[in-house]
């Protein structure tokens, strides 16, 4: 767990997710439009308090599908992301400079966003939404956004390509773009989840909403490859010292999730390739 101290990972260790906590994200997005508490054409603006007459281009206003794809039109980072207040203060400086669901442009704003709205049609803080409808469900008991001091003594630290220490993600808002910390026990029940072909929930969450180029779809914070035989549901995290692939082959009935404690320029690029081989590897004939 600490590359100094040289000891190992074990099942207890917990990493933190990241960007994978998006697909969390998008996993209660796709139940609340199957609940009707939204519609993916929805303005986003009706769940808000305000106004925001900024969160449009030339009338045309930003949907909940726009949020969920990368293709809002919003900054990467929030302008403002000390706190929930200053995010909304944040909010009104946006200039949306391109038609809303026609470029892809990723976001770290938009599933913040999506958090809050999903906090506000369920009417429970999100975090307690990711324990009711993915956690406590799936008995994935290790993986929580707030750390107790046992806790913390479990979780993994990181490095970047110089070894040196890297200080761990503070959450600030909601939790939609990353902040959940879980274990290799708990991830193998995650995928798990993601290959239940009998879950509704999952099947939304894995629908094609948005193309970019002849095989890449956006789902619901799914990036969805379709090649050939091949099809691939998958995410990458990084966070200064953390980076993460979680792979899902549904044809193949396989999901490959593979974590590093070191996080440089070329290490998503090294994982994607792991998890390549892998594949290969286990789907191998003879």
């Amino acid at each position: 767990m600490n590359y100094r101290k040289k000891n190992k990972p074990n099942d207890s260790t917990l990493y933190e997710l990241a960007s994978v906590t998006k697909t969390f994200t998008g996993y209660i997005t796709a139940k609340a439009v199957l609940d009707k508490k939204i519609n993916l054409d929805d303005d986003i603006r009706i769940y808000l308090n305000e106004p925001f007459p900024n969160l449009e281009f030339q009338n045309e206003p930003i949907k909940i599908r726009h949020l969920i794809t990368h293709t809002s039109g919003f900054p990467n980072f929030p302008i403002k992301g000390e706190n929930k207040e200053a995010f909304f203060e944040g909010l009104k400086l946006i200039k949306i400079e391109t038609k809303p669901g026609e470029a892809y442009s990723y976001s770290n704003t938009a599933p913040e966003l999506t958090a809050y709205i999903l906090e506000k049609v369920y009417q429970k803080p999100y975090e307690k939404l990711v324990e009711e409808f993915i956690l406590i469900p799936n008995k994935m008991n290790k993986t929580k956004f707030t750390l107790n001091e046992n806790d913390r003594e479990k979780l993994v630290k990181g490095y970047n390509d110089k070894n040196e220490l890297m200080p761990n993600f503070n959450r600030t808002l909601w939790g939609g773009i990353a902040g959940l910390h879980s274990n290799t026990t708990d991830l193998v029940k995650y995928m798990r989840l993601q290959l239940d072909k009998s879950n509704p929930v999952v099947n939304k969450s894995h629908e094609k909403l948005f193309k970019e180029g002849s095989d890449f779809w956006e789902g619901y914070h799914w990036y969805i490859i379709e090649d050939g035989e091949k099809l691939i549901y998958r995410h990458h995290g990084g966070i200064f010292g953390m980076q993460n692939w979680l792979v899902i082959y549904p044809k193949q009935n396989l999901g490959i999730s593979i974590l590093t404690n070191v996080s440089f320029n070329e290490t998503g690029e090294i994982l994607e390739k792991i998890v390549e081989n892998l594949y290969h590897y286990t789907n191998k004939t003879d």
